[in-house]
Order: structure tokens, then sequence, then C-alpha cells
């Protein structure tokens, strides 16, 4: 092998090992603060890396009810009790699925230095984050409402109870299908992808129509005119950017991969093809109970032909409104999307939850695992 050979093969290596660390440096822990908050200031930056790695490899565990229809139970915590114990006995009085999942949230995020000794009133009806943070004491003058990248509104009702508003799932989500007037600029026939995702500390008396007054208007403040004009640019209206962006917040385990996920619907719908797109057919399922989730997977080919106006694999174009409520990151692809050749794309072999991207049908079926 002549030498520029050696040290071209050389330099790639390196590009090579400099991206993956760049990837679990950066990608990893900023996915993770987007999803659930920054993370403790006492953890080192390899803890911090490693725990985000964690809390995305758990997936919807930490966001999903262990049974939504559980009684509450009372709950005691021991003082100078460990995580550990709480974590294992928590998952023993079955009211979580996971202690690992409960031991690394907390300690991602610093819950497990501020929890508290005493009687809890728990329910497996709560997800993880929603029994962690309640096994604190907050301010008795402040509700404190997070609001996930990729939630429908069902699961944002679901959350309201440990939040400490006195807002009912059913007020909440009757007053969500009458969109205030703060959100007029997209006409929207629900709030249904417009719950900007972020952490929300207000009044306890809140009442449902403020609530939906100051989400609707964090949305309207991260929406800036760059964007509404390169959306414009693109041929959709905010209402339509935020339709596709909910779909791309679904589909982009890694958040990194959404200005590319967006092309490929971007450049079906240009041509009249459908967006075959998993995640609006989860949308139109529902939740399962045999899941305890809202987004059933893996999907079955049966599963493609449920007959909604919401199924991208049965109606052309996008679907009639959003079906989650997209971050930050899924709207700027949308409206900055990465030109390139792509119509196909399907979930890594290695389960990483990346994507493998193709231009044509030949090269996608080339692309299925073995």
């Amino acid at each position: 092998m002549r030498r520029y050979q050696y040290y071209f093969i050389l330099a790639l290596l390196v590009l090579a090992v400099a991206a993956c660390l760049f990837s679990f440096i950066y990608y990893i822990p900023a996915r993770a603060s987007l999803l659930y908050g920054p993370p403790s200031s006492v953890l080192s930056v390899s803890d911090r890396i490693e725990y985000s790695a964690r809390l995305l490899m758990h997936g919807d565990v930490l966001t999903t009810p262990l049974d939504p229809t559980g009684a509450e139970q009372s709950f005691v915590v021991e003082p100078g009790e460990s995580v550990v114990s709480i974590a294992d006995r928590l998952e023993g009085f079955g009211l979580i699925s996971g202690a690992d999942a409960f031991y690394d949230y907390v300690v991602y995020t610093g819950i497990d230095l501020t929890i508290q000794s005493g009687s809890f009133t728990l329910s497996p009806a709560q997800s993880i984050i929603d029994i962690a943070q309640a096994l604190q004491k907050f301010s008795p003058t402040d509700a404190v409402l997070t609001i996930l990248p990729g939630w429908r509104m069902e699961e944002i009702a679901a959350s309201l109870p440990t939040s400490g508003l006195g807002i009912t799932p059913e007020a909440f989500l009757a007053a969500a299908n009458d969109p205030p007037q703060v959100l007029d600029f997209a006409s929207p026939l629900t709030m249904e992808g417009f719950f900007y995702p972020d952490t929300y500390t207000l009044p306890r008396e809140t009442t449902v129509q403020e609530l939906l007054d100051v989400v609707g208007r964090n949305f309207a403040a991260h929406l800036t005119p760059d964007m509404q004009n390169a959306y414009t640019n693109r041929g959709l209206t905010v209402f339509q950017a935020v339709t596709l962006a909910s779909i791309v917040e679904r589909e982009a385990i890694h958040i990194e991969e959404a200005p590319t996920i967006a092309s490929v619907y971007l450049n079906r719908l240009a041509i009249g093809m459908k967006l075959d797109a998993d995640p609006t057919v989860q949308y139109a399922l529902g939740f399962q109970h045999d899941a305890n989730s809202w987004w059933k997977t893996p999907l079955s080919l049966e599963d493609l032909k449920v007959n909604s106006p919401f199924n991208t694999y049965q109606a052309a174009g996008l679907p009639p409104a959003p079906i989650s409520n997209p971050g930050l990151d899924a709207l700027m692809a949308v409206a900055y999307p990465q030109s390139t050749p792509y119509y196909y794309f399907r979930a890594a072999c290695d389960g990483s939850g990346y994507h493998i991207f193709a231009a044509t049908l030949e090269e996608q079926i080339a692309n299925e695992c073995p």
C-alpha cells in the first residue's frame, strides 16, 4: 500500500471516531435534555453522557403509566432510605414498570437528592416521571407542568393530576378542542400540535383557559417570522408545517435525523406520493390497553389498513391535523430540511434507532434487514 493511501485511510478512521465521539458528547446529552430537562449539576461530564444514553434507551417506559386504570395507594419513604430501595419497592408495589428506569431518571435530574421521607399517595396511572416528581415537596404556591416533545394531548392530560394544577384531564381535553384566539394565525381545529414542549411553572389556581393561553403564547413566541417564511416558501401553511413536524417528531428517535426525515416527506408530498408514516397509524389506533401506551409498536400489516383519515398509508397527503406536539427541532427541520434525493427510509438493523435512507424503491428493498 502506498504511503498516501495509508494516510488517507488513517484520516478516514480518525474522522469516523471523531464523529462517534461527537455524537456521544453532544447529540445524546442534547436529546436527553430536550426530552427530560437539564441534567443535575452535580453529575460529571461522563455521568451526564452515561445517564443521558440510559434515559434514551428506556424510551416510552418513563412516560407511560404501568396501569392507566390503577387505583391509588399509600407509599411510605423511610428516613434515609436509598434510592435503589425506593425504586425496587415502587416496582414491587406495582406502581412502576421498571426500577432501573426510575433510578436512572432521578439520578439524571438530581431528584435523588431531593426525595422526601414521608407518606405519599401514588398510583400506577402515573408515569415514572410523575411518581419521581411526586416524591418531592413542591412550593405550596406553584404548580409545575412538563410537556414532553411527541406527546399527544391525552398524555398531557394524564400528567395533570400530579402537576399541582386544579385542572381535571376531562376539562383540559374539552378546552383543548376549542383553541384560544392566540392561535388564530394557524387556524387549528384543536390545540393538538401547539402545546409547546416545555416546563411551565404556574400558580396552582391557574384555570384551564389561562393554561392554554400561556402554552399557546409560548408556541407563538418560538415560531419566528423566518420560520413562517420558510414554511410559506415550501408551500406550507403554519398548520400544515406543524402537522408534518408532529410526524417528524415521532419518527426521529435521534433528533439529528429530523432534517433528513423531513426531506423525505417533503419529497413525497411534492410528487403526490403517500407519506406512509407509521406514527399516523399509531395515532389512528389510539390507546393500546395491553401495552399501556398510546403508540403501538410494532405495527402489523392489518394495522396499516385501519380506516382513518389519519392513516397516511391509505389517505394521500398530510393527515387532517397534527398527531403529536413537536419540539423546536422538529419544527425547524420542516422549515429548514436537508436537500436530499430520498423518498424512502427504514429503521437500521442494529437497533440503534437510526434510519437508512434510499432514493428508490429498489434501494429501499435492498436495505431490508437479513
